[in-house]
């Protein structure tokens, strides 16, 4: 059963992808946005990458920002904290330190939310027609 490690991760991402494609469209972006700044801000308090955790979660923030009107940065903020994660399992400092994995499987997760917040965040009809939405006020590709 450790091939669980790595599928779960994925249901957990298209799991997040349909909820949150459930809140109305006009607080789907923000709430996402805020999500993102959370997701930057998840390793300060593991101290395993010292002064970096706090250079990361600046950049996160800022993203976080930009996010709040754009499609586009809330998927980066995912990617970016993929790419942390990825560090932070290579460098045996989970995102939950009682679980080994943890950063892998976020690094697992993230990129599925990614794809979806790339695509526009869109709902699940949406996602069945091949529509795609941009920043806030934009229609729909």
């Amino acid at each position: 059963m450790q091939y669980l490690q790595y599928i779960a991760p994925i249901g957990i991402g298209l799991v997040y992808a349909l909820v949150m494609s459930l809140v109305r469209e006009e607080h789907r972006l923000r709430l996402n946005a805020v999500m993102v700044a959370g997701a930057g801000a998840t390793y300060l308090s593991s101290d395993g990458l010292g002064g970096w955790e706090l250079a990361f979660t600046a950049l996160s923030t800022c993203v976080a920002y930009r996010a709040l009107n754009s499609w586009t940065f809330v998927g980066i903020g995912w990617l970016l904290h993929t790419a942390w994660d990825i560090v932070h399992h290579i460098k045996g400092s989970p995102l939950l330190p009682f679980v080994h994995n943890a950063s892998l499987g976020c690094a697992i997760c993230d990129p599925v939310i990614a794809l979806w917040c790339l695509r526009g965040g869109p709902s699940p009809r949406e996602l069945l027609r091949g529509g795609r939405r941009g920043a806030v006020g934009e229609p729909a590709a």
